[in-house]
C-alpha cells in the first residue's frame, strides 16, 4: 500500500533537443522527494539529473509549441511566455508580467509570437520584442433604455438648442475619429468569457474560442470536513447529467475591417438524432446544440479546419471554415447511435494535423469499427476521406515526422493487450513496427527520425525509460531502473491473458492469478475472486503495467493465500472495438455485468472454483459494477467491496453519462435500469462499501444514499467504511491499507471462513 514508495515513479514527459542528440525525461527515483528532469545520450548509458539551471534550458515536458525545424520551442511557464532554442541551450523570455500569459504560438512565418493574456491576443515580433495588442474583447455595453417621455424632451432639445446640436456633432466626429485609431472591437455577452484565441498564417484573423456558461445550473459541492479552519468548507463542484451545461463556440474577426463572424453550418438546428422515450420509444424533436474547437490552420493560412462535436455525443464533423464569412463545409463527418469516440473531449479538436501540402489534413476515427488513421483533401469540396490502417486492431498516439514524410503512431495489432511503435509513409502501405518488447511500447522519435526513445512496461515490470535506432528489430537499451530494490527482490505473478466465453460466444480478454503461479497452493475450500476494473473505457487485461498496480499486488496476495483471481475485460472496455464499447448503450450493469457473471462461471467451470465461495471487488465503475452483481446476480458472489462506486447514474457527471445513458430527464428507463440503488433489495451476500468523503467525482453522498435506500430496506449484511481525508483516488498510505485490509477480511470470513 506504500505505492510508488514502492513500486517506483514512473518515467513521463519524453522529449527530444533539436538536434537529436539528448532525450529528456521527467522521473523521480526511489528515495527522492520530487521528480526532477533526466537527461540521456541518444546512444543510452547512465541518465544525468540535471541542475536547476540547465532544467530552465531544455524543452517543457508537456505543451510545448515546436517551430517546423523542430528547433525552436514556445511554451507558457508560470504566467508567462518562454522561447527556448533547444540546440543552442539559450533561452529568451518573451514576457514578465503578473498577468497571466498563456496559449503561446509562432505568427508571421516563425518571425513572432502570439499569446493570450486576459481574454485578449498579443503579437511579439522577436527582433523588437515590442508587445503589440491585436484584440480588444469586452463586456457588451447594455444600451440605455429611454421611456417616451425622454424621448421626446431629447428631441425637443436637439430641435431648439443649436449649441446641443453642434455639441452632438462634435462628440459623433470624436467617436469616428477614435475607432479609426482604436484595436479591432468584439463584445462578448455577460455569460461568454474568450477562452483562446489564435492568429491566422496571414495575419489578418483572429479566431475566439467564445465559452457560453450555462443559465441556471445548479453545482454539487462536496463537503471537506478535516481542515486547517476546523470548520466545515466547501469544495466547489461539477453540475450532473442533464443539468444545463457550457457551450463552445467559434468566432472570426477581422482585425483589418473590425468585423467579426460566428462560425455557422447547418449543422445545428433540431436534433437528428432522437432519444427513446418511456412512452413506447416515441421520439422528440429539441434544438440541438454543437461545441467547436479553435482550428488547425495550414501553414499557407488558406485552409482552417475546425472539430464540431454535437451536445448529445452522437455526432462529430470536421469543417473547412470560411473566416470571412463564417460559413463552414464538413470534410468529414462520423455519427453513432450510441455516442462517437474520436477523441479530443466536447470542446478540443481530436488527432489532427496537416500533411507537407497544406491541403490534406489526418484524422484517426471508427468509422469501420476500429480506430483507425485517415486522410483527407480539406482544400476540395466533396473529397472521400482515405483510410490508411485497416484490421482488427486500434492506432493511437498519431505523430508526424519533421520532415512531414512519416507518420508514427502506436498499434495494439499484435494483440489486444500490446502497444506496439510503428512508423508508415503519409501515403500508407506497409508500416514497420519500431519496437518489439512484449508488453506497452509508447514514446518519441528524435528529429533526425533515427532514434527512438520510449517507455517499456511489462505485467509485472514497471514502466522504464529505452532507446534504441529505429529499425525493425534493432535492440533498445535500458536507461532507467524505477522500482525500489525490495519491489524487484519479490517474484511477481506473470498473469496469464486469456479469453473465456460469454453467454452470446463472445470472447472476453482476463488475466488469471492462481496459487501455482506464486509457488502456493490452492485453499481445500477452492475459492475465487473476480477483479472489476473501474472508469467502465480502460483495459486492464493486457501484457503490460497497471495503473492498477496496488490492485495487481493484492491479487498476488490472495493468490498466496489459495484464491483464484480472475482480472477481465467486460464489455465496454477498451482497446476491443466500436461494437464492445457501446455494447452497455441505454444499460450499464447489462451486457457488461454479464461478462463478470461469466467470469465466475468460467472460474468454476475451468479453475474448478467452488460456486458457492466467489468473491467480486472493484472501485469507481468497478464499485457500480460490484453493486450491480450483488443486487442483480443473486446467488452469484459470496461477498463484494464496492470502493467509491457510482449507485445512481442521475448523480454523475454530463460528458460520461451523458454519452452512454442521455439524459435522465429524457431517458428515465436507461437510468434506473442501470442505477444500483433501484436494486438494492437484491442483496443477499455480505457487502462492504469504502468511500472517501472528499471525492469531487463519485460523490460521497452516492454512498450515503445507497445506505439509507438499504437501512429502509432493514438489510444487515452490510458495512461502510468512510475515509474522511480521501478525494476519488486515495493519497494517504494509512487509508490504503485500512481499505484492503477490509476487504481482505470480508473476503477471508466469506470466500473460506466456515459456511
Amino acid at each position: 500500500m506504500r505505492g510508488p514508495k514502492l513500486v517506483g515513479y514512473p518515467p513521463s514527459g519524453l522529449r527530444w533537443s533539436g538536434d537529436s542528440k539528448e532525450l529528456y525525461f521527467e522521473w523521480r527515483r526511489p528515495g527522492e522527494a520530487e521528480a526532477s528532469t533526466y537527461v540521456v545520450a541518444r546512444e543510452g548509458g547512465e541518465p544525468r539529473k540535471l541542475t536547476d539551471d540547465e532544467r530552465k534550458r531544455v524543452p517543457p515536458a508537456f505543451g510545448g509549441q515546436w517551430d517546423a525545424a523542430h528547433r525552436r520551442v514556445l511554451f507558457a511557464e508560470t504566467g508567462d511566455i518562454v522561447l527556448l532554442d533547444t540546440t543552442s541551450h539559450t533561452r529568451q523570455q518573451i514576457t514578465r508580467t503578473s498577468a497571466a500569459e498563456a496559449n503561446p504560438r509562432w505568427a508571421r512565418k516563425e518571425t513572432a509570437v502570439t499569446f493570450t493574456r486576459d481574454g485578449n491576443l498579443f503579437l511579439v515580433p522577436l527582433n523588437t520584442g515590442a508587445v503589440e495588442q491585436l484584440t480588444d474583447v469586452q463586456p457588451r455595453k447594455r444600451e440605455a433604455r429611454e421611456t417616451d417621455s425622454q424621448k421626446y424632451l431629447k428631441a425637443e432639445e436637439l430641435k431648439l438648442i443649436e449649441h446641443t446640436r453642434k455639441d452632438v456633432e462634435e462628440k459623433k466626429k470624436a467617436e469616428e475619429k477614435r475607432k479609426q485609431g482604436a484595436l479591432p472591437l468584439f463584445e462578448v455577452q455577460e455569460n461568454q468569457t474568450v477562452a483562446d484565441l489564435a492568429l491566422s498564417p496571414d495575419g489578418e484573423h483572429v479566431f475566439l474560442a467564445v465559452n457560453e456558461r450555462a443559465t441556471g445550473a445548479k453545482n454539487d459541492d462536496t463537503p471537506n470536513y478535516v481542515t486547517e479552519s476546523a470548520y466545515t468548507e466547501m469544495i466547489p463542484g461539477r453540475t450532473d447529467v442533464g443539468d444545463v451545461q457550457p457551450r463552445r463556440r467559434l468566432a472570426v474577426l477581422n482585425l483589418k475591417t473590425g468585423r467579426s463572424v460566428w462560425a455557422e453550418s447547418s449543422l445545428a438546428g433540431k436534433t437528428q438524432a432522437v432519444r427513446p422515450s418511456e412512452q413506447g420509444g416515441e421520439k422528440k424533436e429539441t434544438d440541438r446544440a454543437v461545441n467547436w474547437s479553435l482550428p488547425v490552420l495550414s501553414r499557407d493560412g488558406r485552409t482552417a479546419v475546425a472539430w464540431v462535436r454535437s451536445a448529445d455525443f452522437k455526432d462529430r464533423w470536421i469543417v473547412a471554415v470560411d473566416p470571412e464569412s463564417g460559413k463552414s463545409r464538413v470534410v468529414d463527418a462520423a455519427h453513432d447511435d450510441a455516442w462517437v469516440l474520436d477523441g479530443g473531449g466536447p470542446f478540443g479538436g481530436g488527432t489532427t494535423g496537416f500533411l507537407a501540402d497544406d491541403k490534406q489534413i489526418y484524422f484517426t476515427s471508427e468509422k469501420d469499427g476500429w480506430m483507425h488513421l485517415y486522410t483527407v483533401d480539406a482544400s476540395q469540396p466533396g473529397a472521400a476521406p482515405r483510410q490508411l490502417t485497416k484490421g482488427r486492431f486500434e492506432v493511437s498516439a498519431v505523430a508526424l515526422s519533421v520532415d512531414r514524410t512519416t507518420f508514427y503512431f502506436v498499434s495494439s495489432e499484435r494483440h489486444p493487450g500490446e502497444r506496439q511503435i510503428c512508423s508508415m509513409p503519409i501515403d500508407g502501405g506497409a508500416w514497420t513496427e519500431l519496437t518489439s518488447m512484449t508488453g506497452s511500447n509508447i514514446g518519441e522519435v528524435s528529429p533526425d527520425d533515427q532514434t527512438i526513445g520510449f517507455v517499456h512496461s511489462y505485467t509485472n515490470e514497471p514502466p522504464e525509460v529505452y532507446v534504441g535506432p529505429t529499425r525493425k528489430g534493432a535492440e533498445a537499451r535500458q536507461v532507467t531502473t524505477t522500482p525500489t530494490a525490495e519491489w524487484r527482490a519479490f517474484k511477481w505473478i506473470d498473469p496469464q491473458v486469456i479469453t473465456f466465453k460469454a453467454r452470446d460466444g463472445a470472447d472476453v480478454y482476463a488475466r488469471l492469478f492462481t496459487p501455482e503461479m506464486i509457488g502456493a497452493k490452492r485453499d481445500a475450500l477452492r475459492p475465487g475472486v473476480v477483479f472489476v476494473h473501474g472508469a467502465g473505457y480502460a483495459q486492464n487485461a493486457h501484457k503490460y503495467w497497471s495503473t492498477y498496480y496496488r490492485e495487481y499486488m493484492f491479487d498476488n496476495l490472495l493468490a498466496s493465500r489459495g484464491y483464484v483471481v480472475l482480472d477481465l475485460d467486460y464489455r465496454a472496455s477498451a482497446g476491443y472495438g466500436r461494437d464492445w464499447r457501446t455494447a452497455i448503450y441505454r444499460h450499464m450493469g447489462g451486457k457488461d455485468l454479464d461478462d463478470v457473471v461469466d467470469g465466475a462461471k468460467y472460474l468454476a467451470a475451468a479453475q474448478k472454483v467452488d460456486p458457492k465461495r466467489i468473491g467480486v471487488w472493484g472501485g469507481s465503475y468497478g464499485g457500480f459494477m460490484t453493486l450491480m452483481a450483488m443486487f442483480t446476480a443473486p446467488g452469484t458472489f459470496a461477498a463484494g467491496a464496492a470502493l467509491r462506486p457510482v449507485t445512481d447514474w442521475a448523480h454523475y457527471n454530463n460528458g460520461y453519462t451523458g454519452s452512454i445513458l442521455n439524459l435522465p430527464q429524457e431517458d428515465a428507463e436507461a437510468y434506473r435500469k442501470s442505477s444500483p440503488i433501484y436494486f438494492a433489495e437484491g442483496l443477499r451476500g455480505a457487502l462492504l462499501i469504502c468511500h472517501g468523503i472528499v471525492d469531487t467525482n463519485v460523490h460521497f453522498q452516492d454512498s450515503v444514499r445507497l445506505v439509507q435506500r438499504l437501512i429502509e430496506l432493514r438489510k444487515d449484511n452490510w458495512e461502510l467504511a468512510v475515509f474522511p481525508v480521501e478525494n476519488h483516488g486515495f493519497e494517504e498510505e494509512t487509508s490504503w491499507a485500512d481499505e484492503y485490509k477490509r476487504i481482505l477480511k470480508l473476503f477471508e470470513t466469506n470466500l473460506r471462513g466456515a459456511r
